[in-house]
């Protein structure tokens, strides 16, 4: 006789209880529904996604097709903070790569990315798409040759910053050898402002005498030889050359104290007050008592 003991039978399953492959089909439909729910927000937020209308002048002369110019039109997707020089390069990267603009830094230093935005001259690193109203049209300087697209030829705008020696030429140097070339707070206060300049030539392009003489050094170079001229480190010898350099015919005495110089400038810089600075120096350099 055997003592095997007869095998219990087994019970059938619960009705409501899971298989291990009905819970592994379960995990895999809401994982399924969690990426479908995903890309639709997805799609209903790129829906939901502000775009800006920019208007960007464009004119290449080197492809017959481009040599009339025109403006093209970019919708670019708005984020908050975003800049000018944000949507430009955007439109660059995302729809026409051949959009061609000056660029360096992005932090209003270089100077490199003046403007003509919305009818006044700009900064496009400085300028907040939200302080403009749509269309935002983007040009290049006006009364500066156009190179290509917003690129304009600055060739003239150097020269005349050049033209008032644009570098401190102090008479004599400290006598020891490790004594540094010292300055007064006060004088670093009187010529602070005018050291911010960054060269964007947007004065310039803005000043209708700069358009009307050629000869005329224009703004930006009077700034320049105040910050100087100003400084008490130069010599008399070196004073009294700049001053020369600054009161000729085609000097100070050709600003028309428009104040359109002193409203683009996107340093802040009292450019008309010290052309007249200038220009009083000027008339007292010229003054005799006898």
């Amino acid at each position: 006789m055997s003592s095997q003991r007869p095998s219990t039978p087994t019970e059938p399953e619960s009705a409501d209880e899971e298989t291990p492959q009905q819970r592994r089909l379960e995990r895999k439909r809401e994982r399924a529904m969690a990426v479908q729910s995903q890309a639709d927000g997805e799609r209903a937020a790129d829906a939901d996604t502000d775009t800006i209308q920019l208007e960007v002048f464009r004119y290449d002369p080197d492809v017959e097709a481009k040599r009339d110019p025109r403006f093209d039109d970019f919708a670019v997707p708005y984020e908050r903070g975003m800049t000018v020089l944000d949507a430009l390069i955007y439109a660059r990267d995302h729809y026409d790569s051949s959009l061609t603009f000056r660029h360096s830094c992005r932090m209003a230093v270089c100077g490199s990315d003046g403007f003509f935005i919305n009818g006044r001259q700009r900064l496009g690193c400085q300028t907040q798409i939200s302080d403009l109203d749509e269309p935002i049209r983007v040009e290049p300087l006006p009364h500066q040759p156009v190179i290509k697209d917003l690129v304009v030829d600055m060739d003239h705008f150097y020269e005349r910053m050049e033209a008032v020696e644009p570098y401190f030429q102090p008479d004599d140097l400290p006598s020891g050898e490790l004594e540094e070339q010292r300055q007064s707070p006060e004088n670093r206060v009187q010529i602070k402002l005018a050291s911010r300049c960054i060269q964007c030539g947007c004065c310039t392009s803005s000043c209708n005498p700069a358009q009307t003489d050629d000869e005329y050094i224009g703004p930006a170079a009077i700034v320049k030889g105040y910050r100087f001229y100003m400084d008490e480190r130069e010599g008399p010898d070196a004073q009294e050359r700049r001053l020369e350099l600054l009161e000729k015919e085609h000097g100070v005495w050709q600003c028309h104290t428009q104040f359109s110089c002193t409203t683009v400038c996107p340093k802040d810089i009292p450019i008309t007050e010290e052309i007249q600075e200038m220009k009083r120096e000027a008339i007292k350099r010229n003054l005799k008592f006898w």
